[in-house]
This record gives structure tokens, sequence and C-alpha cells, in this order.
């Protein structure tokens, strides 16, 4: 499955491995069975009560690798997923990263005595975006003065805000990914990142089977 959806940059399913189909054969080995061809309701109804009772390690025969483009602030969050999964990003030692800032449409207020999470919009939306895009602007001219200096670029990226875009593979697990969604489309998650979670939902549902997984790992009670 190859398939892209559009975010704050992209998130794209460039290569993936098993099936529901690997899900049932992987528990089934247990009485040296296997299931040949297509799907039943009693595999999936097998699929069913290995989640429901928490039997997962069948469902990390089937992986993913993603493609994902979005702020530093945003693949921060990301990556505290590691169990499941491999990360490789690209580096700043490496690269000379251009001029792509995450730019926010809506700046959202602070909500008193929460220490993480924001509330309604601002009133004020003007001012907090004529000083975000001044800042951005002075510290991308700022990395490009010290590269010009002769700074190495694994130093002058050092001054670069978490807004600028970076790119990375994920490789995970069915298991770990929805481990991912489950806390990343719940209703306090960070709307930037909530964004990639709704994206990759999207994705994985144009497929049958994945359709079917998500309604069991994601939305049976």
């Amino acid at each position: 499955m190859k398939n892209k959806k559009e975010c704050l940059g992209f998130v794209t399913l460039i290569d993936s491995m098993g099936d529901c189909v690997s899900i049932v054969n992987a528990a089934r080995i247990s009485f040296g069975k296997r299931r040949e061809g297509q799907l039943t309701e009693d595999d999936k109804r097998l699929i069913k009560y290995l989640w429901n009772h928490q039997h997962t390690s069948p469902f990390r025969h089937v992986t993913f690798t993603f493609h994902i483009k979005a702020p530093i602030f945003v693949l921060r969050q990301w990556q505290k997923h590691q169990v499941g999964c491999s990360w490789n990003e690209i580096s700043g030692r490496y690269v000379k990263f251009d001029y792509e800032i995450y730019q926010p449409d809506e700046w959202r207020e602070s909500i008193k005595n929460v220490k993480q999470g924001s509330g309604g919009l601002l009133n004020n939306q003007k001012d907090p975006g004529d000083l975000y895009r001044w800042s951005i602007q002075h510290q991308y001219s700022v990395y490009n003065q010290l590269i010009d200096m002769g700074v190495c670029r694994e130093q002058a990226r050092l001054v670069l805000p978490l807004a600028t875009y970076s790119e990375c593979y994920w490789t995970c697990t069915l298991q770990a990914l929805v481990h991912f969604l489950k806390l990343r489309l719940a209703k306090n998650a960070q709307a930037e990142i909530t964004f990639y979670a709704e994206a990759i939902r999207a994705i994985l549902e144009r497929d049958d089977d994945m359709r079917f997984l998500m309604e069991v790992c994601l939305d049976s009670k």
C-alpha cells in the first residue's frame, strides 16, 4: 500500500508487511495450524478475542513504514513512541535546512491551572502572528549568516526553531501504531500531532483489512 495524506507537512505509507491473516496465523501456530486463503468470520472473531483479552503478540507481526515530514516539535512528541518502533531522521549535521517553517493559522490561549494543553482561540490573532514571523525570519537569517561565516552545519543549526520542518522514516508494528493513534487521537492531544494521527488512520482505512483492524483496536469497547 502506498498512499499519501496531506497535513502540516505530509505522511506517506511507503511499505507494509502483513495483514489480518498474518495475525491469525501467528496466533494459530500455537496449535500447529495455518490459515490458507481469505479471512473468514471465525478469523475475525479470533482477532477480536485476541485484542479484547490483550493477547497482543500476534499483532506485532504486521508492520508499517511511513515517510513523515513534520515540524520538529511534532516529531519530538511522536518519537516518544519507541517500543515496537524504529526511527531514522534527516540530519542537520549533513544537510542545510531550507526555509520551511510551520506557520500556525490560529493562536490558542493558555488555560489557567493546566500544565499542558490549550484552550480556545486568542482574541488577538494579529500580534502573536506578527511576532512569530519576525522571530522565525530572524532565526533563519542568523542560521544562514553563521554558515556564511564558515560555522559548521552541526553548530549553526542550534539557532533553528522547533517549528523547522524535518523528515524521517518511521517503522512500527500494528500494536505500536494503535498505541500511537489512541493517544494522539484523544481529545486532550495536541492539535498539531492529531492532524497526523487522523491522516494515518485515513490512509490505513482505504484498505479493507486495515479498516477492520482499526475498528477492532480503536473503536471496540
